[in-house]
C-alpha cells in the first residue's frame, strides 16, 4: 500500500508550524543529552505549562480534580506527567512512554591513569554500538560528580565553543593491516574505547606527571578529587549541537535522536492537550537501551506507584481500582523504527518498511527471530488509531524492524503491556540508529506529534 509523502501536503501553516517545532525539538537535544539534563528540561516545560510538583501536593495531601496537571520525577532520570481527565481514572488512560537514554560510553569508577606521558579515561560503552563509530569524534563530557559531603558538582565539558574537547585515538591506515583484517565487531575491542585528556606534565614531577598535572587541573577547575570518581556518573557523548541535515533542510542530524525524538514530541503533544476526557499521561524513562532495568527503568515500580499516588490524592485508590486502570489504559510506547536506507537496501523488505516523509511509524510487533521478546497489539487498537489518525489528518505508515532473521530489537511496550493494557510501537523513523550522529526526517518529527496529541484528545 502506497502512502503519501507528508511534504507534498503542507501548506503555510503547516511548515511555519513544523519549522517551529523542529527548532525547539533541536534546542532540547542539544541542551539534554542526558537523561539528567532531558528530565531538567522536561521539568522546565512542565512547569511553564502549569504543571505542578506531585511531591508537593502529597506532602500538603491536596485534592486532585479533573483538569489538574501534575509530574513526578524519579532520581532526576525519569519523569511521569499527568493531566487529570473528566473520567474516573478507573476507565484508564492515553499514556505516551518513551526512554530518554541512549547510547554512549559511561567512565568507569576508577577511569583516570597515565600511559607514556598521556592521561586517559577508562570507560565502559552503554547500550548496542558499532564501537568503531566512536573513534576520532570530538567528544564531550557530561554527567554529576557527588563528593562524599553530599556536594553535588554538574559536569559539562565540551560543549561551548571555547571549551576543549576529548576522544578515542584509532590507529592509522599505515599501521593497520591486520586491525582492517578483523570483523567489525571487534575492530575495536571495548577496553580500547579510552578518552584522551591530556598530554601535559607537571614540572618537577618524576613519576605520573601528566596525571599529577590533571589531577591539579580537575580540582583548581572543578573541586574534583581522583577518589571522587567513586561516585560520579560521567557520559562521554559526541560533542556538538543538533543542526539540520540535506542541502534542503528537511532533516535533523544529531547525537541521541533514539529515543529522545519521541521523548520530545511525547512531551510537546502532553503540554499541548487541553482539559481531556480520559486523564492523559507521559511517561519518560531510563535504561531502556540496557533493558529496562533498574529503579528507573520502565521495571521498576515507578510508574504503578506514581499511579496510585495520583488515585489517593483524587479519592479513588485501592488496590482493585488500580488494576483496573493500568489494565483499561492505552498506551502509544513512543520509540523509534529504522527508517529504510538506499545504501542498505538488502536488510528491509519494502512493502514492510518504513520511510522518510511517510509519517508517524506504527510497528505491530518489534522482537527478534520469531517475534521474541515482542509486545503484539491486538488489530482492534490498531484500527481504533488508523481511525483517529485518519479523522486527524495524520501522515501515518506501518513497518517492521528490517527482513524476518536479520536482527531485531525491543522497546518498552511489553512491559505496561504486562498490565493487560493496550500498547503499540508508534514513532519516528531514523537513520544511522545507536551511531553516534543519527538522522531523521522533520516532517515525521511533525506528524509524529500531531499523531501524539490526536492520540490524547480521542482515543477511548
Amino acid at each position: 500500500m502506497e502512502r503519501k509523502n507528508a511534504w507534498t501536503t503542507y501548506e503555510g501553516k503547516d511548515l511555519i508550524e513544523l519549522t517551529d517545532l523542529t527548532e525547539d525539538y533541536k534546542e532540547f537535544l542539544s541542551s539534554g543529552k542526558t537523561e539528567r539534563e532531558c528530565v531538567r528540561q522536561s521539568v522546565k516545560m512542565a512547569q511553564k505549562a502549569g504543571y505542578r510538583d506531585l511531591e508537593e501536593m502529597i506532602h500538603n495531601r491536596e485534592e486532585l480534580k479533573p483538569g489538574d496537571k501534575v509530574y513526578r520525577t524519579w532520581m532526576e532520570k525519569a519523569i511521569v506527567l499527568f493531566q487529570i481527565g473528566k473520567e474516573p481514572l478507573e476507565a484508564g488512560m492515553n499514556i505516551l512512554g518513551a526512554h530518554i537514554d541512549s547510547p554512549r560510553l559511561d567512565l568507569k569508577q576508577n577511569p583516570l591513569y597515565e600511559d607514556t606521558e598521556m592521561v586517559l579515561l577508562d570507560t565502559h560503552y552503554y547500550g548496542g554500538v558499532k564501537k568503531y563509530q566512536w573513534v576520532t569524534l570530538p567528544m564531550a563530557l557530561h554527567g554529576v560528580v557527588v563528593k562524599k559531603d553530599g556536594t553535588r558538582i554538574d559536569i559539562c565539558i565540551g560543549e561551548k565553543e571555547d571549551e576543549p574537547v576529548v576522544g578515542v585515538t584509532d590507529l592509522l591506515i599505515h599501521l593497520s593491516g591486520k586491525q582492517m583484517e578483523k570483523k567489525a565487531s571487534v575492530v575495536v575491542e571495548g577496553e580500547d574505547l579510552n578518552v584522551l585528556i591530556g598530554s601535559r606534565p607537571l614540572k618537577g614531577e618524576e613519576k605520573d606527571a601528566v596525571k599529577k598535572q590533571m589531577t591539579d587541573l580537575l580540582k583548581e577547575e572543578y573541586n574534583i578529587e581522583e577518589e571522587d570518581f567513586l561516585s560520579a556518573e560521567i557520559e562521554v557523548v559526541p560533542a556538538g549541537r543538533a543542526r539540520d541535515f540535506g542541502l534542503d533542510r528537511s532533516m535533523v542530524i544529531s547525537y541521541g535522536q533514539d529515543d529522545r525524538v519521541c521523548a520530545f514530541t511525547s512531551l510537546a503533544a502532553m503540554l499541548n492537550v487541553e482539559e481531556p476526557e480520559r486523564t492523559s499521561c507521559c511517561i519518560l524513562v531510563d535504561k531502556e537501551e540496557i533493558g529496562s532495568v533498574g529503579a528507573t527503568g520502565m521495571h521498576s515500580r515507578f510508574f504503578e506507584n506514581t499511579v496510585a499516588e495520583v488515585m489517593a490524592l483524587n479519592g479513588s485508590y485501592s488496590e482493585l481500582v488500580l488494576r483496573r486502570t493500568l489494565q483499561n489504559s492505552y498506551m502509544l510506547s513512543s520509540d523509534v523504527s529504522a527508517a529504510f536506507d538506499p545504501n542498505y537496501p538488502n536488510v528491509m523488505e519494502k512493502k514492510n518498511a518504513a520511510y522518510f516523509g511517510k509519517g508517524l511509524v506504527l510497528n505491530k510487533y518489534t522482537g527478534s527471530r520469531g517475534k521474541s521478546g515482542s509486545n503484539d497489539a491486538n488489530p482492534e487498537f490498531i484500527a481504533k488509531l488508523r481511525r483517529i489518525f485518519d479523522d486527524e489528518k495524520v501522515a501515518f505508515q506501518t513497518a517492521e524492524l528490517g527482513k524476518v532473521d536479520q536482527g531485531g530489537g525491543g522497546t518498552i511496550a511489553y512491559i505496561p503491556a504486562s498490565y493487560g493494557m493496550n500498547v503499540i510501537d508508534c514513532g519516528v523513523a531514523v537513520l544511522s540508529m545507536h551511531a553516534p550522529w543519527e538522522i531523521t526526517s522533520k516532517s515525521d518529527i511533525y506528524e509524529v506529534e500531531k499523531g501524539y496529541e490526536a492520540f490524547l484528545k480521542n482515543c477511548r
